[in-house]
């Protein structure tokens, strides 16, 4: 070491340079006293003829911004929701299914990421499938929502998902489950979550009532998430419906030139 204090000090250095911290040499195309050039949002190929405004603008994940909904009804739930999935300003799906099956008569609304969301509800199939397998019965709507909701409250900072868990089971019939972001669970008579359920709230206050019959709840449903399409940029397509009770599953959909509100 010392036998370097004759070189300069650039070599002395770049010698030590495990052991002292150094100051970030700028590249020779900056000029001293001038800031060196922002970095790109995304990766550039080097000499790729991209204008600024494109690699300045971050790549966007595909987000089901989106009007999911669940209702509570006298011997089930309703559950809907819109088809639009997006990337940023473009439309990625315009009839995609946020309706995902858990197990017979369970099944889970998603908003948010639908990589997190699909993900999480592939993992909650198989753990809930195991425990039917083990409980040598069905499983109930409460165990499946405790399922998303452990998962997705361990790794509340890494996910980005809303999701709505309904159902019919022996024990309680229908029930409807919130699990917002963060990963808290609620039970409750009706759930609204995504982009487009901040246009509805007053709708929904207005409109919903307990004990509703299957036509009504159903209704209510289909209308709710016509009025959030008709406002909310992120929420379009068609309106995808179930309604599950003790006898099954029933499947329904409106097409997007045929919707009960919009212009």
């Amino acid at each position: 070491a010392l036998g370097l204090a004759h070189r300069s000090p650039t070599a002395a250095a770049f010698c030590f340079g495990s052991f002292f911290a150094m100051e970030v040499i700028a590249p020779r195309s900056v000029h001293r006293g001038q800031q060196p050039k922002q970095p790109y949002a995304k990766f550039v190929e080097p000499g790729c003829p991209y204008r600024e405004d494109d690699v300045m603008a971050p790549e966007q994940a595909v987000s089901t911004g989106t009007t999911i909904m669940a209702v509570a009804f006298d011997g089930g739930v309703v559950l809907g929701a819109d088809t639009r999935t997006s990337t940023g300003t473009y439309v990625a799906n315009r009839a995609s299914r946020k309706i995902s099956k858990v197990h017979d008569n369970i099944y889970v609304c998603r908003c948010g990421s639908a990589a997190d969301t699909q993900a999480l509800t592939g993992f909650v199939m198989d753990y809930l499938g195991q425990h039917a397998i083990e409980l040598g019965k069905a499983p109930t709507v409460n165990t499946a929502a405790n399922l998303f909701k452990l998962i997705a409250y361990n790794n509340k900072d890494n996910l980005m998902a809303g999701l709505i868990v309904a159902g019919w089971d022996e024990k309680l019939g229908g029930q409807v489950y919130s699990i917002p972001l963060g990963g808290s669970v609620h039970r409750v008579p009706m759930a609204c979550d995504g982009s487009g359920s901040g246009y509805i709230g007053g709708f929904l206050d207005a409109n919903h009532r307990p004990n509703m019959t299957k036509a009504e709840a159903l209704q209510f449903v289909q209308k709710a998430v016509a009025h959030a399409m008709a406002r909310d940029g992120s929420s379009g397509g068609m309106i995808r419906t179930l309604v599950v009770t003790k006898d099954g599953v029933e499947e329904g959909a409106i097409e997007g030139n045929k919707l009960p509100y919009g212009p």
